[in-house]
């Protein structure tokens, strides 16, 4: 059965000084250049740091899961 999968997790913190969304990316981008089999992510997490009165850096936590070879 295709759907019989196992998958490991993984908790990364990802960051970006322009958006949530590319905070995601750069976390799952980077953990996708050491580990394989990389199939979804959750974000358990989204806080930011304000200077200025103005939202100055992003940061998120997700939970990444990946099959099992």
């Amino acid at each position: 059965m295709a759907d019989d999968n196992v998958y490991k997790l993984l908790e990364l913190a990802g960051s970006s000084t322009s958006s949530v969304e590319d905070a995601i990316q750069t976390a799952v981008s980077k953990a996708s250049a050491t580990v394989r089999n990389i199939r979804w992510f959750e974000v358990i997490q989204v806080r930011g740091h304000v200077e200025g009165g103005k939202v100055a850096h992003y940061q998120v936590l997700l939970k990444v899961g990946f099959t099992l070879e």
